[in-house]
This record gives C-alpha cells, sequence and structure tokens, in this order.
C-alpha cells in the first residue's frame, strides 16, 4: 500500500455500487476507485469509462491480483458474499461488503476468521451508521429530554415485484425482504439501544411467484427491561423508510432512515410542550462510509463496527427467519 489514498477496486457492477458507492468514495477524502470487474468485460468497460475508472476487468479474479487496489467493495448477491470475501482476503485486500454480510451468522464468522487470519480490514456496508444523523439522535436520547425509551418501531419497504429476475427473488441466493430491508431497523434499534435483543418473533408472507421468498415480513425482537423493537420490511409494499423512538417523556420521528437525501437528513423530536426539528449537516453517507474504513486501514484508526458486530446482527437475522418459517418465538445465542 502507497499514498495518501485508499486504492479502491469494485467488484461487480450492481446499481448501489455504481449509483451509490462509487460516487461516494469519489467524494471521500481519503478514497479513490482505481478499478471495477465484472464478468462481462464490455460491461466493466462501459461503467468504468462512464465513472472514470482507470481499470476494467472481466473477471474477480483479475481484479484481485492487480498489486495496485489496497481494498475491495463487494455488491454481489448475497449467496457470494462469503466466497469472494475470503478469496480477497487470501489475495491481502481489505473488505467493505455490503449489507447482509452474508447468508447467516456461521458464514459471517468464517469471513471475519478469514480477515483476522490474512490481516485484512473487514466491514459491513450500513452506511447510513456513518452519518451524523444517528449520533445526534444518540445525543438526545443520552440527555434524558424523551426519558426513558420504551420501545422502537422501524418500517422500510419498496415493490418491485414486478421485476421477476431480481436476483431478490432467488431463494438459494439469499433473496428476500428481511435480508435485503429488514436488517436496517434490526442493526438500528441495536445501535440506538447499545445492546443485543434476546428474542425474535416474527411473521412473514412467502411468495410463491417471487422463489418464495418473504415479500412481506413483521417482527418484534426483545430487548433488556422490557423494550421491544417492532419493524416490518418489505419488497411488494408501498415505499416507507422510517424509524421512531418512543421514551417516556417523547419521542424522535426519522424521516428518511435508512436511505436519505444528502440534503434532508433531518428528524424530529417531540415531548409534551416542544416539536423541535433537528437539523443535520449535509454529508453523504458512503463517503463517509468511505473515510471511515480508509482511516481504519491507512491509519489504524478503531474501526466503530468490528465485524464482530455484523455477526450480532446476522444472528439475528438467523432468528427472525427461523422464527417466521417455523411460526415460533425464538431465543437468540448470545
Amino acid at each position: 500500500m502507497s499514498g495518501s489514498k485508499l486504492r479502491w477496486g469494485i467488484m461487480g457492477c450492481a446499481n448501489i455500487a455504481v449509483r451509490a458507492v462509487i460516487p461516494g468514495i469519489k467524494l471521500s477524502e481519503l478514497g479513490e476507485v482505481v478499478a471495477i470487474a465484472s464478468r462481462d468485460v464490455e460491461k466493466a468497460k462501459e461503467k468504468a469509462q462512464e465513472l472514470d475508472i482507470p481499470f476494467a476487468y472481466g473477471s474477480y479474479e483479475a481484479l484481485l491480483a492487480d498489486p495496485q487496489i489496497d481494498a475491495v467493495y463487494i455488491p454481489l448477491p448475497n449467496h457470494l458474499h462469503k466466497e469472494w470475501t475470503i478469496r480477497a482476503a487470501e489475495a491481502g485486500k481489505h473488505v467493505l461488503c455490503e449489507k447482509p454480510i452474508a447468508l447467516n451468522a456461521a458464514e459471517a464468522e468464517e469471513m471475519a476468521a478469514a480477515c483476522r487470519k490474512a490481516g485484512v480490514h473487514l466491514a459491513e456496508a450500513f452506511m447510513y451508521r456513518h452519518h451524523p444523523r444517528y449520533g445526534l439522535i444518540a445525543d438526545v436520547i443520552r440527555s434524558g429530554e424523551i426519558g426513558d425509551i420504551r420501545g422502537i418501531r422501524g418500517a422500510f419497504s419498496f415493490n418491485n415485484a414486478a421485476d421477476a429476475n431480481n436476483v431478490r427473488y432467488r431463494n438459494d441466493w439469499g433473496g428476500g425482504s428481511v435480508y435485503d430491508v429488514g436488517c436496517y431497523p434490526i442493526s438500528a434499534a441495536r445501535l440506538l439501544l447499545g445492546d443485543e435483543p434476546t428474542a425474535a418473533t416474527a411473521h412473514a408472507f412467502f411468495s410463491a411467484a417471487h422463489d418464495n421468498v418473504d415479500m412481506m415480513a413483521a417482527g418484534l425482537l426483545e430487548f433488556a427491561n422490557g423494550v421491544a423493537l417492532t419493524f416490518d420490511c418489505g419488497m411488494w409494499a408501498a415505499g416507507r423508510n422510517n424509524l421512531e423512538v418512543v421514551g417516556t417523556l417523547g419521542r424522535i420521528e426519522v424521516p428518511s432512515a435508512f436511505v436519505a437525501p444528502p440534503d434532508n437528513s433531518h428528524f424530529e423530536v417531540f415531548t409534551k410542550t416542544e416539536r423541535r426539528k433537528v437539523e443535520v449537516p449535509i454529508r453523504n453517507q458512503y463517503a463517509l462510509q468511505a473515510d471511515a474504513f480508509a482511516r481504519t486501514v491507512l491509519h489504524g484508526q478503531k474501526p466503530a463496527f468490528e465485524p464482530e458486530d455484523a455477526i450480532r446482527n446476522m444472528r439475528v437475522i438467523d432468528a427472525v427467519l427461523q422464527s417466521a418459517r417455523e411460526h415460533t418465538r425464538i431465543v437468540i445465542p448470545n
């Protein structure tokens, strides 16, 4: 590794990479995109030209063999996360892997172990956690303004059911709404409560027209002191993207809670005497994510979220999906 910037390779031409992560890295202070790969070399060349990326490769292996690349971003379908994270680690590349990090906690543990063995940094791409908004929400909670937290409610849904060939609708590829969007309110509740849930109960609509993946799910996560997260998520429902934290003295409403436009990342605090809009600095959360990753790799800064956090999030997702399939309450292992 050389220079003052982290040199990124992008493993695949997924929409999230092209529309959000690559532009975010380009806006970051400490990162630059030097290569992109696709199994279709013409597609890689097209995106490289479109996004002003110097090198394009027709295989992921070629990307990993490039000594100019320090770190890779993996936006591949969920079932490929484990394989290519481990192969990247073995090639000496640091890894930012799209959420959910794996298909289950056991896979996440294997990925973390491989990265530890190779001495590379592994992070899960929950970009929203790096935005200053969540630090400000945590400040309001700590201040006592809304009292003791009694519950959190989250929703994340969209309707893309007509796109029959979408990778989200492949069961063996890790499709489904809990993996795709339910993971966000789950991770947000864990983040804001600073705690892990002890049990999960969930109900889901498994669609035969979509390879029996969960197209809609609703769940309850039990935390300490009687606090719960209630959430729903869906890929065949009207669009929603919000979070509410309810306390004894007030509540916090977070619109566009997980995917927010840079110029509209406010939230509101409600108490008996006040409704207050909290303005948040305009920042690109993908750029912030890239810079946080780079500071760990380049400067040895302790990461805000260790790989173990991703493993714990997967344990919760495992329990939610098991509960939905078995119609029973599942105790989550520590």
